[in-house]
């Protein structure tokens, strides 16, 4: 009597098309980890060299304003990809260039405004009416920040609007789809501890998957603002 042992394995049968989709979403967050690396590479080595950043509190506050730009740029290629997932990396330095100044210009009220804020919380915390003012001041730093992220989405998508209609808007969103606001900051604070945690992996994979998300939320907080296409 013969015995005949079927030792067949499954292939793994992935289409073209399947392939194809995996290799566009890789070639995206590449494309965005590197502009990320390359246009806050200032605020980055600080941080690489500084682990405690607010024991120097002006110094990067002023490098943090440079972040602005380049999350907008992140933004815009994102939005270009909408129509070809493999929009060539030197748009998203095109990107940067084109939208510096009104992005700038745009990120600095947010971050001036959460720096005084944490300022005040630093000092008023020890002090009598601190109970009362620290939860404002908190509130003040997290709307701050997610007013900011969202004016960057923002501005691809218009980006010849008056500083204060784009402030404004952002603004709005953020208080009125705070779920998405707090899911944003909860994200970007777990992408930056992975980022602290694994300096090789983190910052090849992270940022871009991390902000890809990000930028989705953004414009689903904008959508009541105004007539944008998601």
């Amino acid at each position: 009597m013969s015995t005949h042992i079927d030792d067949r394995r499954p292939l793994l049968n992935v289409g073209h098309g399947t392939w194809d989709l995996i290799w566009s979403h890789v070639h995206r967050v590449l494309v965005v980890n590197l502009a990320v690396a390359v246009t806050s590479l200032p605020l980055l080595l600080a941080l690489a060299a500084e682990p405690r950043p607010w024991r120097y509190p002006v110094f990067f506050t002023l490098l943090s304003l440079g972040a602005g730009p380049s999350l907008a740029a992140v933004f815009a290629y994102l939005r270009l990809t909408v129509e070809d997932e493999r929009v060539p990396v030197a748009e998203a330095f095109r990107c940067y260039r084109r939208l510096f100044r009104p992005a700038l210009l745009t990120w600095s009220p947010f971050v001036l405004l959460a720096a005084v804020a944490l300022t005040d919380l630093a000092v008023l915390r020890t002090t009598a009416p601190g109970p009362a003012l620290v939860p404002l001041l908190a509130v003040v730093v997290l709307v701050a920040a997610s007013s900011a992220i969202v004016a960057m989405a923002a501005l691809p998508d218009d980006p010849r609007a008056t500083v204060r209609r784009t402030v404004l808007a952002a603004s709005y969103a953020s208080v009125r789809r705070w779920p998405f606001a707090l899911a944003n900051l909860g994200l970007l604070a777990v992408g930056l501890v992975l980022v602290n945690q694994a300096p090789l992996l983190g910052p090849a994979v992270v940022p871009g998957c991390a902000l890809f998300v990000v930028w989705r939320n953004c414009r689903a907080m904008l959508a009541p603002t105004r007539p944008i296409p998601l």
